[in-house]
């Protein structure tokens, strides 16, 4: 019951990294002796110190010689390479712990019980699994990265009671409520990259940046395959990161980025795998329809987020029908709804109360 405890507090700290640790794992770790915490630390962004690191130092002076004799609690197994940092295992044995409770194995090849095997060479008992669906879970988009080699996927879109996306004429309507459109931005902030297909890119005209909340803000993408947006669009003038995924050209300019794909081919593994490449973790597809039926039709999406608006369209374009889908959120906003599914498929926990 202890260990659960403690690691269930690792598991909160590393949740404040959301959307900067990327690509790293999100990471917490808390030190015990005799049932006293005397330090505790996550991963607060990518490139700096590791969860353990931060905790170790989080020690006041006065208890650094308790060190040894405490039990050191972390999300996920202790990493066991030199990357932007050195390897935390390493750094657990050097501090004499005895004992480390860990959530999850780490899927990363250049870890994957490495970890764990340097701390049993080394005489520590090690104990792994504790909240493990929790853990996996809250690092869903870091494990299915690794284990299934492209970007976790969030279909996301927005409807009415009635089950319409847009009006007839595709023209720009806004469905929901101020709050549902807050929460969307800082969804964004928590994510890689959001993506649109032409239609929506053209009509819309959207920024595809987080308007509103502190934090990183997603590399935005679009599909132009006959490089048609003007100039003047928000996605080609804005200064931040874009992809544009054309047949024509492979080309850098500032902070555009044009990227040659196969029309001829399905796009959608060629996108997929172009994100992998670039180390994206995770992707919000935000439409419009036929965009959001390809990845639904071929059955390659996690989780879909949808807002439910009161019924404010008497006709227009019907929303995207998921198929394969089990419903694990559906609760009242302000004015909307917010309904999350998990493909069939998913390996993640089913909780009912899943933390997005």
């Amino acid at each position: 019951m202890k260990d659960t405890l403690y690691i269930e507090r690792c598991l909160q700290l590393a949740e404040k990294a959301k959307g900067a640790a990327v690509p790293n794992p999100m990471v917490g770790a808390v030190l015990v002796h005799q049932g006293r915490v005397i330090g505790e630390g996550f991963h607060q962004q990518y490139g700096q110190a590791h969860a353990e690191v931060n905790c170790f130092d989080s020690v006041a002076n006065k208890d650094k010689h308790l060190i040894a004799e405490s039990t050191m609690y972390v999300s996920l197994e202790p990493c066991a390479h030199y990357g932007k940092t050195p390897p935390c295992a390493n750094r657990i044995v050097q501090e004499g712990v005895k004992r480390v409770v860990i959530c999850n194995t780490d899927p990363f090849e250049k870890v994957a019980g490495k970890g764990i095997q340097i701390l049993r060479d080394n005489g520590i008992e090690v104990l792994s699994g504790i909240l493990e669906e929790k853990g996996s879970w809250l690092n869903r988009r870091f494990f299915t990265f690794h284990q299934q080699q492209r970007p976790y996927i969030i279909l996301k879109w927005a409807q009415t009671t009635k089950g319409l996306f847009a009006p007839k004429d595709r023209t720009r309507f806004q469905l929901t409520d101020e709050f549902s459109s807050r929460l969307s931005h800082q969804w964004r902030s928590e994510e890689s990259a959001i993506l649109v297909g032409f239609t929506t890119a053209m009509n819309d005209n959207p920024q595809l940046i987080n308007r509103y909340g502190q934090g990183p803000q997603p590399m935005r993408i679009a599909i132009d395959k006959d490089v048609q947006l003007p100039p003047s669009h928000h996605l080609l003038a804005q200064d931040y990161p874009t992809w544009i995924f054309n047949q024509h050209k492979e080309e850098t300019m500032g902070h555009l980025h044009f990227i040659q794909l196969d029309f001829k081919q399905d796009i959608i593994p060629q996108i997929l795998n172009r994100l992998y490449q670039a180390n994206i973790l995770s992707l919000i597809v935000e439409g419009g329809v036929h965009l959001l039926h390809r990845f639904i039709e071929a059955g390659i999406w996690d989780e879909a987020r949808v807002f439910e608006a009161p019924n404010v369209l008497s006709e227009g374009l019907l929303a995207p029908c998921l198929i394969n889908a089990q419903k694990i959120v559906e609760t009242n906003l302000k004015q909307d709804k917010l309904k999350v599914y998990l493909h069939q498929s998913s390996v993640f926990s089913m909780r009912q109360d899943a933390n997005l």
